[in-house]
């Protein structure tokens, strides 16, 4: 399965599964930097959707994901956002970083942070916007951390 086919499988699969919840939606789709993106409408059952800490939500995506990679499709790493939850958490866990950012500049100390590994790069790449401050993870699966220092 091309580039092209895997775009168009995704989105039909992701519709698919939406109407096992009784929603007949149109979902958006592009690629960006080798990612499948999958937007899906605000609607009544966006909650359900997304579920307790975003649970329902990455089963969604790594089902897809799973059936891209068991078809060999080109691409298969998704990124599925339902209502622009994933954006709107982005941009609220970007300005807590930026808070962390100005606490390790004033204090000199460094802080630690336990983050799922989608979170960790948001605060990476928020940290590469610092001149001054450095990131870096620690651990290993579930005990990973994230360490954000001065240079």
């Amino acid at each position: 399965m091309n580039a092209e086919q895997s775009l168009e499988f995704a989105k039909k699969y992701c519709e698919d599964l939406l109407s096992f919840f009784g929603l007949n939606l149109e979902v958006t789709v592009e690629l960006r930097d080798e990612v499948i993106e999958l937007m899906v409408p605000s609607n009544d059952s966006n909650s359900v959707l997304i579920g307790h800490n975003a649970e329902t939500l990455r089963s969604i995506q790594y089902l897809i994901s799973t059936t891209l990679r068991n078809r060999d499709a080109a691409i298969v790493r998704v990124n599925v956002d339902i209502a622009e939850y994933k954006k709107q958490r982005a941009d609220k866990l970007a300005h807590t970083a930026k808070g962390w950012i100005e606490e390790v500049r004033s204090t000199g100390e460094s802080r630690e942070c336990a983050l799922n590994p989608a979170d960790r790069r948001i605060v990476h790449h928020v940290a590469g916007e610092f001149s001054d401050i450095t990131t870096y993870s620690v651990g290993e699966g579930r005990e990973r951390r994230l360490i954000i220092a001065k240079k």
